[in-house]
């Protein structure tokens, strides 16, 4: 793809509108998905409409429809990019990562920061998953699936003594404690400091993974 800058360095004529346009959709479509997630997350799929949405990120309900085809497409759009941000961030993880224990542990940082920063996602993803269509929702779970494997592999490295099974269900195990931070963390007065949100969830989550 060509770069926008010319020899100069400087923007080529006829490209900073195109190019601003762009980032400023880019911008909106992101704020709604945002918005959505935490309106879905406090209320529920069924009880927000694209009114809402339009009036959550300063827009009329109808241009909405500018950047999604309708409120089932947001939802698709929170869930489908949450499973591949999960396995990206994985892939990049174990690429970076000179050993199995090292692995394990960037993993569950990693994931760590995922449920501390994406609280409303998870929230969305436990309650409204079985709302997408069949195609999306066959995305999301092979995405999903993809996620455990790379941790079932790192955990079958490290603890080469145990079934896979049994991995793959503590693997999942692990997941449960992780994600239920966002739900805990929604009651007044249950929530102490992120940092020792952060340590308890690490130290915790290598606990059940190696025990």
């Amino acid at each position: 793809m060509a770069s926008p800058l010319d020899a100069h360095g400087s923007v080529a004529d006829g490209d900073l509108p195109r190019t601003e346009r762009g980032r400023q959709k880019a911008d909106r479509r992101a704020a709604i998905l945002t918005a959505a997630a935490t309106l879905f997350a406090e209320r529920g799929y069924a009880g927000v409409t694209i009114e809402d949405l339009g009036t959550a990120v300063g827009v009329r309900g109808p241009a909405v429809y500018r950047h999604f085809p309708g409120k089932a497409a947001v939802l698709a759009a929170i869930l489908q990019g949450a499973s591949r941000t999960l396995v990206d961030g994985a892939e990049r993880v174990l690429a970076s990562s000179p050993d199995p224990a090292g692995a394990l542990r960037s993993l569950i940082r990693f994931h760590v920061d995922f449920a501390l920063g994406d609280a409303d996602v998870i929230v969305v993803q436990d309650r409204e998953l079985d709302r997408l269509d069949r195609e999306a929702r066959h995305e999301v779970r092979s995405l999903q699936r993809r996620y455990v494997e790379h941790w079932v592999d790192i955990l079958s490295r490290l603890r080469p003594d145990r079934a896979e099974a049994e991995l793959r269900f503590r693997a999942h195990a692990a997941f449960g404690l992780l994600n239920s931070t966002p739900h805990s963390a929604r009651i007044p007065g249950r929530r102490p400091a992120d940092g020792t949100i952060r340590g308890i969830l690490e130290e915790m989550t290598w606990a059940s993974l190696m025990s």
